[in-house]
């Protein structure tokens, strides 16, 4: 859940720049399939030992457009990064072929009926859902948004600081909604969800919204797109147990993000390093839950108990 607009993303390896658009509130932020290939140009670039002004001359361009690139705020055609990717040595064409298909989709979102009606880091979360072709969700004090019942994710909202209106929760919630069509629906990628047993026990809304929230769960755990899987109390502590996140797949191993809160919106990590940690973050936490089945049966008892 965010309630603020970003004054701040995390750049590459764990660098943080104040976003460019934040001083120009009538600006907007670039999406996020520009900022990816941005910071994976300016990966491969640091790389290589290239100046900016050395790349620029690849391309034709002046110096300032390749740091407006690897901001995401100047749009790269396909042969472009081609052009850069050869520039810079990089080895990996997998890679360099998924980052120039990246380049090369122009596809509006649905997300972008809702630009200007909610926070930047609503359309951002959508749109990497969107593009990614397997998720990981570990979640700790409520179920994942995508499995979110309505009246769920009404009482979620409602608890914001500061207050919403009434007219700002209906359309966070009607986004909201939207997430979860698009990633519950027939044919969708694979979706996990790894929930710790505090969620399920979080009463937002009250019992009776709680008890029809677990309804959803198990419902949806059915799909055969779906895993659901519980960490329970009795699990024991483990490193990263603390920290909500989501780790989605992209087209190459290279190119998976995690994403996890802050107070100011979603942060996202993409370096190798994250990478790697992360993925062993997830293994530890696979292991640490229940098997399907038990989950469901130990979703069940919760709701009995509530």
């Amino acid at each position: 859940m965010y309630h603020h607009f970003w004054d701040m993303y995390l750049y590459v390896a764990g660098l943080s720049i104040q976003s460019r658009w934040m001083l120009d509130p009538m600006s907007s932020p670039p999406s996020a399939r520009k900022q990816r290939i941005g910071i994976e140009l300016r990966k491969m670039r640091d790389a290589a030992d290239v100046t900016a002004a050395e790349a620029a001359a690849v391309l034709g361009l002046a110096r300032t457009k390749i740091t407006l690139i690897e901001q995401g705020s100047y749009a790269v055609t396909p042969k472009r990064v081609m052009a850069l990717a050869h520039r810079y040595e990089e080895a990996d064409s997998a890679y360099v072929s998924a980052l120039a298909a990246m380049a090369g989709d122009r596809t509006k979102g649905w997300w972008e009926e809702y630009r200007g009606a909610v926070p930047p880091g609503f359309l951002e979360i959508a749109e990497f859902e969107y593009n990614a072709k397997g998720m990981c969700s570990y979640q700790i004090c409520h179920p994942p948004g995508p499995m979110q019942t309505e009246q769920y994710s009404r009482a979620v909202f409602r608890e914001a600081e500061p207050p919403l209106t009434p007219r700002i929760v209906e359309t966070r919630i009607e986004h909201r909604m939207r997430r979860c069509e698009t990633l519950m629906k027939d044919g969708a990628q694979p979706y996990t969800a790894i929930v710790h047993e505090a969620a399920l026990r979080m009463r937002f809304g009250g019992r009776a919204v709680t008890r029809d929230q677990l309804d959803r769960m198990l419902e949806l755990s059915h799909l055969p797109h779906v895993t659901l899987r519980v960490v329970t109390f009795e699990s024991g502590g483990f490193v990263g147990s603390g920290q909500a996140i989501i780790y989605a797949r992209g087209d190459v191993p290279r190119l998976d993000t995690v994403q996890y809160d802050s107070v100011d919106g979603p942060i996202y990590l993409h370096s190798a390093e994250h990478l790697e940690k992360y993925r062993a973050i997830v293994d530890k936490m696979t292991n640490r839950s229940l098997s399907i089945e038990g989950s469901r049966d130990f979703i069940a008892r919760v709701k009995k108990e509530i």
